[in-house]
C-alpha cells in the first residue's frame, strides 16, 4: 500500500565514472553552489492543471482501466504466463496515474491529446512497483517488469465486444 502511493518507479542507471567523478568533487569540497528556483509555485500548479486538461478519448481510458485490471488474479480472465505468477495486481491508483502519466507524456511530445501508445510507455514505470509477485514468480526468475511487458503484448488496445 506504501508503494501504491508513489506515480511512477523509474530505473535509474547508475552514472559514469566521469559523472561519477564531479559528483565526488561536488560533494565533499567546500565549495558551494548555489540552486535557484526554476518554477514558482502558481507556475507549477497552472503546469499540473494543463496536464489535466489534456483530453483523452474514452476507448484509451477504458484501455489503460483494462490493462490495470488484467493485473488482478481471480479478476476477469486469466492471462497465459502473468496471473500465475501474482499475488496481487495493481489498485485503481494505477489507471488514474497511467492517463495521468499518458497526458503529461503527450505535451511532452508536443500533443495535445492522448493516444494508446502514450498509455503503453507508461505502464512500466506506473505498474513495475504495483505488482506482487508469488513464490512461483521467484522460482522461475520472473520479474514484474516483464509482467507489464506481457500485458502490453496481450491486453488488445481496442475492447473486443462479447
Amino acid at each position: 500500500a506504501q508503494l501504491d502511493r508513489f506515480m511512477f518507479n523509474l530505473r535509474v542507471k547508475y552514472p559514469t565514472v566521469d559523472e561519477e567523478v564531479a559528483i565526488i568533487k561536488g560533494t565533499t569540497s567546500t565549495v558551494t553552489t548555489e540552486a535557484g528556483a526554476i518554477l514558482k509555485a502558481d507556475d507549477l500548479l497552472k503546469l499540473q492543471d494543463l496536464v489535466r486538461g489534456v483530453p483523452i478519448a474514452d476507448d484509451v481510458v477504458r484501455f489503460a482501466a483494462r490493462l490495470v485490471a488484467a493485473t488482478r488474479p481471480g479478476e476477469g480472465p486469466e492471462i497465459k504466463g502473468v496471473h500465475k505468477y501474482l499475488a496481487y495486481g495493481a489498485s485503481p491508483r494505477a489507471s488514474q496515474y497511467l492517463v495521468l502519466g499518458a497526458k503529461a507524456k503527450a505535451i511532452l511530445s508536443g500533443r495535445y491529446h492522448v493516444d494508446f501508445a502514450d498509455v503503453q510507455s507508461m505502464a512500466h514505470a506506473v505498474l513495475r512497483h504495483r505488482l506482487v509477485t508469488n513464490f512461483h514468480a521467484r522460482a522461475d526468475n520472473v520479474d514484474s517488469d516483464s509482467l507489464v511487458g506481457r500485458l502490453l503484448e496481450t491486453v488488445p488496445t481496442e475492447e473486443r465486444k462479447s
